[in-house]
């Protein structure tokens, strides 16, 4: 028979706690995805370097990150590394996993939309006597954010989710962590991770939110 109690009042009790979590979660989450865009940015040009070497690198980072589970990436960062002395602590080791996840997927989507964008782009900007590289910056670079951005936003909300993961790896300060240490303190399973789940979806719908006014704000032209 079913005869659970649900007790709303511990839950709510705990409630300031979780939001705290929810900070932390958003740092993360926030921290991975800007520096992920730069190294995102970096990988790009080495594709673009004609370099062997350094577009092998790019072409090994972005195949590593979108190959293997982020679950993976976490515990290198974290188990991995420690193997040769270097150790993180969780919430590095998880900022550290998350922006490398970030880093290889914006990295393919970058390299997408500078296919949409035509090479006079650049050549115009040559010809106007800019560097290749002031070209890019200048010209090539805020087009291909701006074909980016929504993938970049999908990504986001990624980042966001995968913050969960730190369990695993003893981060117990994110929305997930607080939650855990929570339900072995009270037992209230349901009643706590039906909250945090509430608050993740809170969390993504507002990151929704504010890409389309960022989008319509932007691009309206």
């Amino acid at each position: 028979m079913f005869n659970y109690t649900f007790q709303w009042k511990q839950v709510y009790a705990r409630l300031p706690e979780m939001l705290e979590g929810a900070l932390v979660t958003m740092q993360i989450a926030v921290l991975s995805m800007v520096i992920g865009i730069v190294l995102a940015v970096m990988l790009t040009l080495f594709r673009l370097s004609g370099n062997r070497i350094l577009g092998g690198v790019a072409q090994a980072w972005v195949e590593v990150a979108r190959n293997t589970p982020a679950l993976f990436q976490i515990y290198m960062a974290h188990f991995g590394v420690a193997s040769f002395g270097i150790h993180f602590s969780p919430w590095t080791s998880l900022l550290i996993g998350i922006t490398f996840n970030n880093a290889g997927y914006l990295a393919e989507n970058f390299r997408g939309a500078l296919k949409a964008i035509p090479d006079t782009q650049a050549r115009s900007g040559r010809s106007l006597g800019m560097s290749e590289l002031q070209a890019f910056r200048h010209i090539v670079l805020p087009q291909m954010l701006r074909i980016a951005f929504l993938p970049m936003s999908n990504q986001m909300v990624w980042a966001v989710l995968m913050t969960s993961l730190g369990v695993t790896v003893g981060m117990n300060t994110d929305l997930y962590g607080v939650t855990q240490d929570l339900n072995a303190l009270t037992f209230r399973t349901f009643e706590l991770f039906f909250v945090a789940g509430v608050i993740f979806y809170a969390i993504v719908k507002l990151i929704q939110l504010a890409t389309r006014l960022i989008a319509w704000r932007m691009f309206r032209y």
